[in-house]
């Protein structure tokens, strides 16, 4: 019986180190250096307490210390980044011929950190979107603090930045572990203009091919999503096609509305909670939902 049971155990372990059996069986090359978890999560956490020094990180006793601090962060960032950015360039089947080349990897890190002045700026349009939006919101600090949506827009912000420059996988990583923190889904593919507002959060999801003006603003279990897929000559999805809504500026969407499809809802609109849109809107509309159905239910009868 334990020589069975060893049998057993051995074969499993034979049958899943061979990559190649099925169409989704495939292993990295583990010749090659692999993404880290645990540095990502160690990378989004020098991110935040680079760009908010002071709310997240180490606390800062003395503000003509600020420039040191920030440049122990930084230089912690640019080589753990480095690093990564590495480690995943065997993910990237469209510039493979870039594989392991560290000069690659460090120049991608040194563009990233020359961009963080303006992250750090459209992250300060959100918190000022939400200071204006939301009565609830005392100060600056408490959004910066508490509020999900911008713990979810650093992320995105920074995972959209690092796709825009080529770098594969870590995106979609990033922007998954605030996913699993808010409840707020946003693909780093997405493009999401300034002083962007998400109330609440969870449940919102924001699909790939999004584009977002300026001054939009989400409630919670807002869906921006695909109608339908296109299909290539096998009969799988086809990549890169846009297929999710465009939303102009100053468009206000109330909670668990479906935005669906390659619409365009045209500036100054709002659309109601519960709606189910997929069709376009031209500026300045206003849709809601049909109003309540009232009966009474007798004899046992309901819903």
């Amino acid at each position: 019986m334990e020589t069975k049971s060893s049998s057993i155990i051995e074969n499993t372990i034979q049958l899943l180190a061979v990559s190649g059996g099925a169409a989704c069986d495939f292993l990295p090359d583990h010749e090659r250096l692999h993404p880290s978890i645990e540095k990502l999560k160690a990378i989004v956490e020098l991110l935040r307490s680079i760009l908010f020094p002071g709310y997240f990180g180490e606390p800062i006793q003395r503000q003509n210390s600020l420039p040191h601090i920030l440049g122990v962060r930084v230089e912690k960032l640019y080589l753990l980044l480095a690093e990564q950015i590495r480690s995943v360039q065997q993910f990237n089947h469209e510039n493979n011929h870039t594989a392991d080349s560290g000069e690659n990897s460090e120049g991608v890190a040194e563009q990233f950190i020359g961009i963080l002045p303006e992250i750090r700026r459209k992250l300060c349009t959100d918190v000022r979107a939400i200071f204006d939006g939301d009565p609830a919101a005392k100060n600056y600090g408490e959004i910066i603090f508490c509020y999900p949506s911008i713990r979810a827009m650093i992320n995105y912000r920074a995972a959209h930045t690092l796709l825009s420059l080529g770098v594969p996988l870590i995106p979609r990583i990033i922007s998954e572990m605030s996913h699993s923190e808010t409840g707020i889904d946003i693909h780093p593919g997405a493009h999401i203009g300034e002083y962007f507002c998400i109330d609440h959060g969870t449940g919102v999801v924001i699909g790939e091919t999004c584009i977002i003006g300026n001054h939009v603003r989400l409630y919670q279990g807002v869906t921006l999503g695909a109608k339908k897929f296109t299909l290539d000559n096998d009969g799988n999805p086809a990549k890169n096609v846009p297929r999710h809504p465009i939303i102009e500026d100053n468009v206000v969407i109330y909670s668990n509305a479906n935005v669906l499809g390659r619409i365009t809802i045209g500036k100054n609109s709002i659309i109601g909670g519960n709606v189910w849109q997929t069709k376009s809107l031209p500026p300045n509309s206003r849709v809601l939902q049909q109003k309540a159905v009232e009966s009474s239910f007798t004899d046992g009868g309901g819903i």
